[in-house]
This record gives C-alpha cells, sequence and structure tokens, in this order.
C-alpha cells in the first residue's frame, strides 16, 4: 500500500471521519476518496487530478501539504501511467514555439516605453548629427570655376573691355 494513501486514511479514522464527509467536504466524489485511501492511482486520468484531490484531503485532515506532495510525487514517479509528464501535442517544439513563448513572457507595457524613448534619444542624435555637418559644410565646395553663357548668346563669351592707355 502507497505511504500517501496510508497517512491519509489513518488521519481520516484518527479523526473520525467517513468516506462520505470527506467528499462532502472536499467535494470530491466518494469513489475518488476510496481511491485515495487505498493508493489505486489508475483510477484517475490525469497525475494533476491526483495532486489537487490530495492537496485537498491533506488540507482538510490538517496534514503537512508539502511532505505529502513530495511523498505523492516519488510514488508517481515509480509508476509507469504517472512517472512523466505527457506531452501537450505530439510534434516535437519548433523555433516559432520557443519564440512565442519567450515573446509572451514579456511585458510589453514597458517594452514599449523603453522603446520609445530610445527612439526619441535616436531621433535626437540623428537631428543634432545632421544640424553639426550642415553647420561645417562649405556650400560651394563642389562647384568647379565655369564660363558665363547667356541664354540669348548661344554659349559665346563676354567681350572683354578694351584696354585703356595708361597715364
Amino acid at each position: 500500500m502507497s505511504a500517501v494513501a496510508e497517512q491519509l486514511r489513518q488521519a481520516r479514522q484518527a479523526q473520525g471521519l467517513t468516506v462520505h464527509q470527506v467528499a462532502d467536504y472536499t467535494k470530491i466524489r466518494t469513489d475518488h476518496i476510496e481511491a485515495l485511501d487505498e493508493g489505486n492511482y489508475d483510477v484517475f486520468s490525469a497525475q494533476i487530478y491526483i495532486r489537487g484531490f490530495v492537496r485537498s484531503y491533506a488540507r482538510l485532515l490538517k496534514l503537512d501539504e508539502p511532505q505529502i506532495l513530495a511523498l505523492l510525487d516519488a510514488e508517481l514517479s515509480h509508476t509507469k501511467k504517472f512517472a512523466a509528464m505527457p506531452p501537450l501535442t505530439d510534434r516535437p517544439h519548433t523555433i516559432v514555439d520557443t519564440l512565442t513563448l519567450l515573446l509572451s513572457k514579456i511585458n510589453w507595457q514597458k517594452s514599449l516605453i523603453a522603446l520609445g524613448v530610445i527612439a526619441v534619444l535616436g531621433i535626437g542624435a540623428g537631428i543634432y548629427f545632421g544640424w553639426r555637418h550642415y553647420q561645417t559644410s562649405d556650400p560651394l565646395a563642389g562647384l568647379t570655376p565655369g564660363i558665363y553663357q547667356s541664354p540669348n548668346s548661344g554659349g559665346e563669351t563676354l567681350p572683354l573691355p578694351a584696354s585703356s592707355p595708361r597715364h
């Protein structure tokens, strides 16, 4: 017999409670209470039900819940049906599953505030460096010397003034 089942049954009997009274107090079916008293965990479809029922049962009987649950975990690890937690799906985890899990853990309110601050700082830095570059650049730096061409002259050059004799 299971040690957890033995402790639960003995504590129930020591307090003078019947299976039906425990079922009324905990809202657990009587057949499940009897299965817990006998250590027959195969009645349950999942380990989560066993843990929840044992927790409620131990709380009613005022037993040490963490100790009972640790003992229950040790017992369940030796059973074939409940040795490992069953996977939720048949397909293996992909990188998308991992990324989705990581993104679900992000506090988006704080993240959006941080991204807003970074964006404001980036825009401010861009404006500052753009203004500095504009102030230090020579607007005539890229121009080359050329000949003035009037739109009416057809590309001719202006006549040079006549040299006058100097006195």
